[in-house]
């Protein structure tokens, strides 16, 4: 009844989203946009959003070397198959799904490969703030903006989330440092727990220390955040691509600070950033590119169905052959605690 519950409320955000969204646009005129967009530059797109998932596939491989070899194939396909469940499932499933997938496979602690999906959140927020704040320093003489009140609660935003990012990497690289503090706090929780809930505490705690190894070693961590600007760099080629398509007139640099707006619409409830997305991306095209309505709506539409619709297309697939289905699938998040268990 809960789960029944939850599902409604994502649902109705979404819809109440795309109705804001929808709400001043002309029909006529958007379905005009999609006819006058620029088939190059989708395909240009198209192509760069695709490779996104394998430098995501390759940054994971790397960040899991210290826990075992995993093949590619095996972090691509787990990748491709998150995404997806990610799309459809509530909650962000297919962070979870994800790891415990290629565990599965590969033989390693589903935590301890959780671990690594945390290490790539923060040097996805790290790189992703470095770009804006590459923007903002050196390209954004030129930005044509109608509310300069956005654009500097923007900036204090982005720098605030900048800093709350390094301190996150500060306490993790603290915790991987330092095991036994992490260890000594679990114990002190496991005596208020009953002893078989204490030690899969206990077990979880480990895995997850073990998980963060790669931050136990600079250089390779060093390696893996500057293994994550190819893979910005990619997303805002996508994004600054099908804006060049429907005639918006974007810089490939402003192309981060567009980026930036839709990590933020990406982070609402509702599976797939339905409403979210298209939302920032309408904001941010008609606030800082002079765009008009429903030009910008024609493309977050497209920009959203390439960024998603393909990738859940390829994770369907992969998963029928996994002999897995989604509502399967939404069942994977309590493995890897119960597997942690003796």
């Amino acid at each position: 009844m809960r789960a029944r519950l939850r599902t409604l409320l994502v649902v109705g955000l979404a819809v109440a989203l795309l109705v804001w969204f929808l709400r001043h646009a002309d029909l006529a005129s958007v379905w005009q946009e999609f006819q006058e967009g620029r088939v190059d530059f989708l395909l240009l797109a198209l192509l760069a959003t695709g490779s996104t998932y394998v430098l995501r596939a390759f940054r994971w491989q790397y960040l899991l070397l210290p826990l075992g070899r995993p093949h590619f194939l095996v972090c691509l396909k787990a990748t491709v198959i998150g995404f997806a469940a990610s799309t459809l499932l509530p909650a962000r499933a297919g962070e979870v799904i994800r790891p415990y997938l290629l565990a599965k496979r590969e033989g390693f602690s589903p935590t301890a490969t959780f671990a690594s999906v945390v290490i790539e959140r923060l040097l996805d927020m790290l790189a992703v703030l470095f770009l804006f704040a590459t923007f903002v320093v050196g390209f954004s003489s030129g930005l044509t903006t109608t509310d300069p009140a956005i654009y500097s609660a923007l900036k204090v935003g982005g720098l605030t989330a900048f800093g709350a990012t390094l301190v996150g990497l500060v306490v993790m690289m603290g915790l991987a440092g330092h095991p036994e503090r992490l260890e000594r706090w679990a114990l002190k929780i496991e005596g208020a727990l009953p002893a078989r809930l204490a030690l899969v505490v206990a077990n979880l705690v480990r895995a997850f220390v073990d998980g963060l190894a790669v931050v136990r070693q600079p250089r390779r961590m060093a390696v893996a955040m500057l293994l994550s600007f190819p893979l910005w760099l990619s997303i805002a080629a996508g994004i600054w691509a099908t804006s060049r398509a429907f005639h918006i007139e974007m810089s490939y640099p402003a192309a981060f600070l567009m980026m930036t707006i839709l990590v933020v619409g990406v982070a609402v409830p509702p599976p797939g950033a339905v409403g979210g997305f298209h939302e920032a991306f309408r904001i941010g095209a008609t606030v800082f590119f002079a765009t008009p309505n429903d030009r910008a709506i024609g493309a977050a539409i497209v920009l959203h169905a390439m960024s998603f619709v393909p990738v859940t297309i390829a994770g369907a697939i992969l998963m029928a052959k996994e002999g897995l289905s989604f509502s399967s699938a939404s069942g994977l998040a309590a493995k890897p605690a119960e597997d942690q268990a003796p």
